[in-house]
C-alpha cells in the first residue's frame, strides 16, 4: 500500500529531524562496507586453525577440556568469517530523495513479505 501525500511529506519532516538532530547516527547508520574486512577474515582463520591444532593435540593427550576449548576457539574463528561476510549482505545502505534526504532502501522481497502478511491480518 502506497504512502499518501500527507504521510510521505511526515516521513520527510522526521527525516530532517533526525538527521539535524544527530547526525552522527545519520552517518553510522549509512555507512555500508563494501567488501568484507581482511583483517577480520584473517583473525578469523587464525582463530579456526589455532582452534583446530588445540583440538588435536586435546585429541592426542586424552585430554577433553583442552579439546572442548579448541572446539570454542575454531567456533569463533568460524562465526568472526561468517559474520564479516554476513554484514555485508545485511548492511542498510541509505539512499537520496531529489529533496536532500535520506531514506532506507527496503528489499522488495521483504516488503512483499511483509505486505502479504499485512493483507492477511486485515482480511480475517
Amino acid at each position: 500500500m502506497p504512502l499518501s501525500d500527507r504521510e510521505k511529506r511526515l516521513l520527510d519532516e522526521m527525516e530532517a529531524a533526525l538527521l539535524t538532530e544527530d547526525p552522527r547516527l545519520v552517518s553510522a547508520l549509512s555507512a555500508s562496507p563494501l567488501t568484507p574486512s581482511k583483517n577480520r577474515i584473517l583473525k578469523g582463520a587464525a582463530l579456526l586453525i589455532l582452534g583446530l591444532v588445540t583440538v588435536l593435540a586435546g585429541v592426542i593427550i586424552k585430554n577433553a577440556p583442552i579439546g572442548i576449548v579448541g572446539f570454542l576457539i575454531a567456533l569463533s574463528g568460524v562465526i568472526t568469517v561468517i559474520s564479516s561476510f554476513s554484514a555485508v549482505g545485511t548492511a542498510k545502505a541509505f539512499s537520496k530523495r531529489s529533496n536532500g534526504g535520506t531514506k532506507l532502501k527496503k528489499s522488495s522481497k521483504l516488503r512483499d513479505r511483509m505486505d502479504k502478511r499485512w493483507d492477511e491480518r486485515n482480511n480475517q
